[in-house]
């Protein structure tokens, strides 16, 4: 009895050990691809270096995409799918030699900055580095290297083309594209039409937008680059986020064109004053020997930096549908300038001012509903308890002179004098000012509405004279349109029969106010587009509400 007692002890002990061995060995994660595997016979480099690329897929799946100390896949979830059921592994080279499809991907990669992309973040400096380390004899025996390569080489096409189609901005409420799905049936089928090396190009051009804007852009950027200052400057952070950092880059910044000689201690402030002097004189600017914005922005306005700014609007590019509708208003706010386009063409323009960047217009997209001659300004909230309220509390003549009414919950008009205005405040305003229609009403003699969750719609203005200015962020958020007219004869140019431009004519005459419901709305674009293509060459915009300087530090600055 004892002795069965004994073995099913036994037999019991070993089923335990046997299971927790096998958990151990499943938890064990799975070891590091080796750094070097020299191949003696020749016709084991292609099975040995499959079987390193297998390894190191197992590895960079449990850390990250981590091969090593030195690379990261960026894709490694698609790598495995594209290496996965093949059991030779080599895509882009074969025992001792570069494929010529291999070769083209390189050239490619290289050349990448044309496209709007950064070479380093497809492995460009360890791929030129093993491609010289793999024109040794005995090197071209080194599995664990021609692994390497081919890994590097996988994961920079999928990530290439994942940045061509899609960009690389965050997907938010201002992208537009409805296939913003980059995964494995997109990646399958690139492999399988990558058949020779001129489809390496080809199918990465594909991906690519067809937008005007976009392929003027890109078909210059090359001369652009050619031309380009490449030296790497110093950043200055401007507004400051401290005085101590903010000077210390400010003197790099000028110690690296000579304005100022030393940048081993901090300068004085006369040192300072004259070396910021020496850079306005230089560059053309106000010469009063102090850091201002202009002197700041002139001095950050270099190669690399406008490169970032050319390759964000070219992924904003991205964010657009791969088709815009037939006919559509497109409004570019850095631009200050709004287009009908129909079929491609643009059929009519128009200056525009855009919001102040502390009431910044916003980013959307909506449909054009209807417009109104000679409306009524119900003043928003905002302005009536930041802009209006203290003046109207110093005097309730301001009231008057801006042709304003006070109006109750009920719609109905209040004496201004008979309102105890000291008591009133943001917490407790219980009543709402409206302009009254007319000439010198802020929105003008027509006013253009849109569907949004911002309130702002587009208008004329009775300050016609503020369309001459370059600078043209001037408003609370809303767009005022210079040829307004036109504009509303372009919207009802398919109802012609029921509102003629002669009756719009009439009625603006007359000074009546009416609403035009529109039969067929017309899309309509608010967007933020800071280059552009003139005169031959690639320019840029205003950063007006300093958007590209938010999208520069959250993506590139590692690359600058």
């Amino acid at each position: 009895m004892a002795m069965k007692k004994s073995i099913r002890f036994f037999y019991r002990f070993m089923a335990i050990f046997f299971l927790f061995s096998l958990m151990l060995h499943a938890c064990q994660e799975p070891p590091p691809p080796k750094p070097k595997e020299i191949v003696k016979k020749p016709e084991l480099l292609n099975p040995k270096t499959s079987e390193i690329i297998e390894t190191a897929l197992d590895y960079a799946a449990e850390n990250g995409g981590k091969i090593n100390d030195s690379i990261q896949l960026a894709e490694i979830g698609l790598i495995k799918i594209v290496y996965a059921g093949s059991p030779v592994k080599r895509i882009w080279s074969n025992e001792k030699t570069w494929l010529p499809l291999g070769d083209a991907l390189y050239t490619f990669i290289v050349s990448s900055e044309n496209y709007g992309l950064f070479p380093e973040d497809y492995h460009s400096r360890t791929l030129k580095s093993v491609r010289n380390q793999l024109k040794d004899s005995t090197a071209m025996t080194d599995a664990a290297l021609w692994a390497r390569s081919d890994l590097m080489l996988t994961d920079a096409f999928i990530h290439m083309a994942r940045h061509l189609k899609l960009g690389r901005l965050e997907r938010d409420s201002t992208s537009l594209r409805l296939d913003s799905v980059f995964g494995e049936k997109q990646v399958s089928s690139l492999f399988k039409r990558l058949t020779a090396p001129d489809s390496v190009k080809a199918l990465l051009e594909s991906l690519e937008p067809l937008h005007a804007g976009y392929r003027e852009i890109r078909e210059l950027l090359p001369n652009f680059l050619d031309s380009m200052d490449r030296r790497k400057y110093t950043y200055i952070d401007f507004p400051k986020k401290d005085t101590q950092t903010y000077v210390k880059q400010l003197q790099s910044r000028l110690f690296e064109e000579s304005y100022i000689t030393f940048n081993t201690r901090l300068p004085d402030s006369v040192e300072m004053s004259e070396a910021i002097r020496k850079a306005q004189v230089a560059r053309g600017l106000t010469v009063d020997g102090k850091a201002g914005p202009q002197l700041v922005k002139s001095l950050n306005n270099t190669g690399w930096e406008n490169f970032a700014r050319i390759a964000i609007n070219l992924d904003r590019y991205k964010q657009l549908p791969d088709s815009m509708p037939q006919r559509y208003v497109w409004v570019n706010l850095p631009a200050y300038t709004m287009q009908m386009i129909d079929s491609g063409i643009v059929i009519m323009e128009s200056k525009v001012i855009v919001g102040q960047p502390k009431t910044r217009t916003p980013v959307l997209q909506s449909e054009i509903t209807n417009f109104i001659t000679y409306p009524q300004w119900t003043v928003p909230f905002s302005i009536i308890i930041k802009e209006m309220l203290p003046k109207i509390q110093k005097s309730t003549d301001y009231l008057q002179k801006q042709n304003l009414m006070v109006v109750d919950r009920y719609d109905s008009i209040i004496d201004p004098d008979s309102i105890n205005w000291s008591k009133l405040s943001k917490t407790y305003f219980p009543y709402q000012l409206k302009q009254r229609e007319g000439d010198d009403n802020s929105l003008g003699v027509i006013k253009f509405n849109f569907r949004n969750k911002y309130a702002v719609y587009l208008h004329d203005t009775n300050a016609r004279g503020l369309f001459s200015r370059g600078n043209r962020a001037m408003s609370h958020g809303c767009v005022r349109v210079q040829e307004w007219k036109q504009f509303a004869e372009n919207l009802v140019y398919t109802d012609t029969l029921k509102y003629h431009p002669d009756t719009l004519a009439a009625w603006i005459h007359r000074g009546e106010k009416h609403t035009v419901g529109l039969q067929k709305r017309t899309p309509i674009y608010l967007r933020y587009f800071t280059s552009y293509v003139s005169d031959g060459k690639i320019k840029l915009y205003d950063d007006i509400y300093a958007d590209d300087k938010l999208l520069r530090d959250r993506y590139f600055a590692k690359r600058l």
